[in-house]
């Protein structure tokens, strides 16, 4: 094929446009008409914003760059941010309502000087690890489009992998971002608690959620990232103490440079092994072979490392149920709403003793000081990112069970990511390598309190290795 817009990188298509090469305005039509043409057969996207995005990047054209960091570079949100003056949410509940004023995250996405897109299709509140909301169409991976891309932040990741996006912001609860980055052999970057001054997870019970980029190379996470730690092009303060500090430098250049020889731990076993059926798949374990084998080549000292967690799976799904009974279904009408899956986490969390929730809040505490301690002689962590390959569009609902046996299945495909979320750790997906039939195969960087400097930079190292920016599902060559 011809070389295409799509196919340069988000800190490619910035130069261009400050080089005057490309015009943001010709960017964000290459974008839409590639939506247009494609996302049907995706999903990925649940609202196009057309018009604000041709007035936007019309606006960054007759202005200049300026000093904001991804200015006129087109992006994706996912549709669980609030943009003034567009519909929101996943969910029949808040159907048809408009967004009367603009969220921090959407707000701080606008700083950045990027061009939003549009909003990308999410679970119903976010609440799963697949994406295949209810009455609309499910975020299909572009690598087969028989499977799902994954969730929540599915059709993020979706949006990337098939060049309707250069990169996108998701966010993590539990894997959100990482897992369907893994799935769509893209670079899913989690960052640590307090990190991004607006989504950083303070807002939360137990400071799981935190807003973070989907991309397809290493330096292009690190460059969004800047971009949401200094919307403005400078350092933003949170407001919260927790805010890692002594990061005055911008992330991308450990992730261009990617210098440094790292201790790094191979993590053995899973906190969900005693409480539920967890087989990784071989083509992944082999992915992390090969990173390991990978790492010794280039100087890194590598040593296994186990994570104790016997009280984790009792404490995690009690925080999960808590977290969404703050779901705003009230009524009985209300509730009749949501989609089952949903309705049944919200009246569980409702059922909940107070006591019970605040004691699993104290059991997270400290989960979170025991990983940090058992990770602490190293500067990473590696691990699978998942369990299984993409799994098919309908598997995690297949039989008609419960709840219970929902999310057993979305823990039986990632079994490696919602213990990051409770530790508030930083962490990274890399597509390392492929299975037999082609689909992307990721491990999982899970760094120190504050440590996404050294996830960026050995990401770089292996991404020279192993050259995953040349890798594309066939759609993204359409």
């Amino acid at each position: 094929m011809a070389f295409a817009l799509h196919q340069l990188s988000a800190q490619e298509q910035w130069d261009w446009i400050r080089r005057g090469d490309t015009t943001s305005l010709e960017l964000t039509r290459h974008y839409l008409e590639r939506i247009d043409r494609l996302d049907p057969a995706l999903g990925a996207y649940a609202r196009v914003d057309r018009a604000p995005a041709l007035e936007r990047a019309a606006a960054v054209d007759a202005a200049g760059q300026g000093p904001a960091p991804l200015s006129g570079v087109p992006l994706a949100e996912k549709e669980l941010v609030r943009r003034a003056g567009t519909h929101w949410g996943a969910s029949r509940l808040v159907s048809g309502a408009i967004v009367a004023e603009s969220d921090e995250l959407a707000a701080a996405t606008d700083a950045t000087g990027a061009v939003v897109l549009g909003a990308t299709t999410a679970p119903e509140f976010g609440l799963t690890g697949f994406t295949e909301p209810a009455g609309r169409p499910a975020a299909r991976n572009p690598w087969d489009v028989s499977t799902g891309a994954g969730g929540s932040s599915g059709g993020a990741a979706a949006a990337v992998a098939a060049g309707l996006a250069p990169v996108a912001i998701g966010s993590d609860g539990g894997g959100s971002i990482r897992i369907p980055a893994a799935w769509c052999g893209l670079v899913g970057l989690k960052p640590s608690r307090g990190r991004v001054p607006a989504h950083g997870g303070q807002g939360g019970l137990a400071g799981l959620v935190t807003a973070g980029p989907i991309a397809r190379t290493v330096a292009d996470a690190a460059m969004v990232l800047d971009a949401l730690v200094r919307p403005e092009g400078r350092v933003r303060s949170a407001g919260y103490a927790t805010v890692p500090g002594g990061d005055a430098e911008p992330f991308l250049g450990d992730a261009v440079r990617g210098e440094g020889r790292f201790s790094i731990g191979v993590l053995d076993g899973s906190v969900w092994d005693d409480a539920v059926d967890i087989r990784v798949n071989p083509e992944l374990l082999a992915a992390v072979a090969r990173a390991v084998g990978a790492l010794e080549d280039l100087g890194h000292g590598l040593d296994a490392v186990r994570l104790p967690g016997e009280d984790y799976p009792d404490f995690f799904r009690v925080l999960w149920q808590a977290g969404a009974a703050t779901i705003p279904a009230r009524t009985p009408e209300q509730l009749a709403l949501l989609e089952p899956y949903t309705r049944e986490i919200v009246e569980r969390g409702r059922a909940l003793p107070a006591e019970r929730v605040v004691a699993a809040v104290q059991a997270a505490a400290a989960f979170e000081r025991r990983a940090i301690a058992a990770f602490a002689p190293f500067d990473a962590v590696l691990t699978p990112t998942v369990a299984m390959t993409p799994r098919p569009i309908g598997w995690h609902h297949a039989g008609g069970e419960g709840a219970d046996a929902v999310f057993d299945r979305q823990v039986q495909a990632a079994p490696f990511t919602s213990f990051v979320n409770v530790s508030g750790l930083p962490a990274v997906t890399l597509p390392v390598g492929a299975t037999d039939d082609g689909r992307p195969a990721g491990v999982q960087l899970i760094g120190r309190p504050g440590g996404e400097r050294a996830l960026l930079a050995i990401g770089r190292q292996l991404e020279r290795r192993f050259g995953w920016p040349r890798r594309h599902p066939a759609v993204f060559l359409d």
